[in-house]
């Protein structure tokens, strides 16, 4: 049995209209799209998502996290300003400590997510 939307077997330009146009209706706009591209690139690096995995477990500063995970302080703050600024991580000041924990739910959520489908 042929595959009906296998792009071979179709003569026509649009071919299956209907489904095109209700796919078309459901597309994000392109700065939608652009700005999740830009989200899954932050979860691109394995030293950010190891940051994310620290700070679900705990509010930490630089100097804590660096020390976990076996790097300098410089690197963590790089990498944390990445973080802040996709809005992935918060901060707040305690004196002339910054502490850092997680922005949301979502970002816990969407690690987890991502581990179950690498695991299956």
């Amino acid at each position: 049995m042929e595959d009906r939307y296998n792009v071979e077997c179709c003569d026509f330009i649009h071919a299956h209209e209907e489904i095109v146009e209700k796919v078309r209706q459901e597309l994000p706009d392109e700065d939608t799209l652009y700005d999740l591209s830009e989200l899954f690139r932050i979860f691109g690096d394995s030293t950010r998502i190891r940051i994310l995995y620290v700070l679900f477990e705990a509010e930490m500063c630089v100097c804590d996290i660096a020390a976990l995970l076996g790097m300098t302080q410089s690197a963590i703050s790089h990498q944390l300003r990445a973080l802040k600024n996709a809005r992935l991580v918060k901060s707040r000041r305690e004196g002339k400590t910054v502490f850092y924990s997680l922005a949301d739910d979502h970002v816990k959520t969407i690690i987890d997510q991502g581990i179950e489908h690498v695991k299956e």
